[in-house]
Formats: C-alpha cells, sequence, structure tokens
C-alpha cells in the first residue's frame, strides 16, 4: 500500500484516535491535532500540534507536505430542553462542531489540492435526520455542517477533493460516558437501535478510513448514517 498523509483532528481519544491507530497500520503518515496528548496517542508514532477548535487556527498547518486525507473529529453533547439552552450553548456547539471544521478546511486547503486525490470526513449525528428530544443545539450545528460538505463536496470535486459525512447514533466513546455510564442506560441505549446495541469507535473508524483511502474514490457529498439501522428502520 502506498504511504500517503493524513491529518486528524480531534484524533487523541474516541473515534479519532481509532482513526489514527489504524491509519498508522496500515503504515501511512499521521499528523494529529488535539487539545491534548494523549497517553494512547504518546505510544504512535504521529506529530501532534495543539490546536484548540474554539481558538483561531493561525499557522498550524501551513508547513505541512501534501494531504492525502483530512478528517475532523470533534463534537459536543449538549442535551438540553430547548428552553434551557442559552445562546453560549448554540454558540459553542456551532464553533466546535462548524466554525472549526471551516477554519481547518480553509488552512489546509492547498495541501489537499497538491495531493491530486484527497478526501475529507466529516461527522454529524443520528439527529439531523430523525427528530430527537433535547438535541436541538446539536442538530442545529450539525445540519449545518452536512450543508457545508455537501457545498464543499460539489466545489471541490473538479480538484479531485472528496467530502463526505459519516452520521453515527449512540457511540462509545469518552464523550458519551455519561449516557452509558452504567448497566441500566447501556441496556436503554441498546434497547432503542433496530440492531440491538449502540456503536463503538470501531464502527466508525473503518467506515471513515474506507472514505478517506482511495477504495471510495467515487463517493463524494454523501451523508452516510452509521446507526444501528435508528434513522430509517422501524422494526
Amino acid at each position: 500500500m502506498e504511504k500517503k498523509n493524513y491529518l486528524i483532528i480531534g484524533g487523541s481519544s474516541g473515534i479519532g484516535l481509532a482513526i489514527v491507530q489504524n491509519l498508522v497500520e496500515q503504515g501511512h503518515q499521521v499528523w494529529v491535532a488535539s487539545r491534548n496528548k494523549s497517553p494512547e496517542l504518546e505510544k504512535l508514532n504521529v506529530q501532534h500540534t495543539t490546536w484548540n477548535v474554539q481558538e483561531p487556527v493561525s499557522t498550524r498547518f501551513e508547513n505541512l507536505p501534501e494531504l492525502h486525507g483530512l478528517a475532523y473529529c470533534p463534537g459536543t453533547i449538549n442535551l438540553k430542553p430547548f428552553h434551557r439552552l442559552t445562546r453560549e450553548d448554540f454558540l459553542q456547539d456551532l464553533q466546535i462542531n462548524v466554525l472549526g471544521a471551516i477554519e481547518a478546511l480553509q488552512a489546509t486547503y492547498k495541501q489537499l489540492k497538491n495531493a491530486q486525490n484527497s478526501s475529507v470526513v466529516l461527522f454529524s449525528t443520528v439527529a439531523s435526520t430523525l427528530g430527537m428530544n433535547f438535541h436541538s443545539s446539536i442538530a442545529t450545528a450539525k445540519g449545518a455542517l452536512e450543508g457545508l460538505a455537501k457545498s464543499l463536496a460539489a466545489e471541490w470535486a473538479s480538484q479531485n477533493i472528496r467530502v463526505n459525512v459519516i452520521a453515527p447514533s449512540l457511540t462509545d466513546t469518552p464523550l458519551a460516558s455519561k449516557l452509558l455510564s452504567d448497566d441500566t442506560k447501556r441496556e436503554a441505549a441498546a434497547k432503542r437501535h433496530p440492531l440491538g446495541k449502540f456503536g463503538n469507535v470501531q464502527d466508525i473508524a473503518q467506515m471513515a478510513c474506507f472514505l478517506l483511502s482511495e477504495k471510495a474514490s467515487w463517493i463524494t457529498g454523501q451523508i452516510i448514517g452509521i446507526d444501528g439501522g435508528m434513522s430509517t428502520l422501524k422494526p
């Protein structure tokens, strides 16, 4: 397999870390940007730069070589009744999920274009398709991200930059730890999915790595649900 260059933003834990691990195992060169360099990331042969996506990206990525792929993994789970959500809640969800992605993509556009055949993977949520209680802030942000992805997929197609979105349901990650904190919650979460289980990081990471690879060279502009059937099935 030809060695390629990938940038994973939010790659220090959860789904992002699983993507990094898979790419490293495949022999690729990986750069990671995240708030912290986790102990798990320390064990891998990757280059790390510190970036809190709520802050300007500045010149962090200008010296990167050509990039064959970028995955933007930061996300939020801010579940509250709509009347309790503040303006700051909406702004934070938009900053982390959408504006951070915009900054990263603008900052790496040249490197993605120079690869002549590259791929971008963004992350949405099943809640953008399926109306769910208490998800109005995150669904708003991820809905905006899906619109961004489709627009960029059209604009960048002529430059052979593919843009796709993965929309997971509940996945066992550090971000979702409070929702899966005991056996009762885990059992209830599993029962909400037609396949009778919630997701794990490899369920999502393996699809992300496929979309980043040339195996997905004819796939762009897609919102792909990895959700145990939740968004489309009602057994």
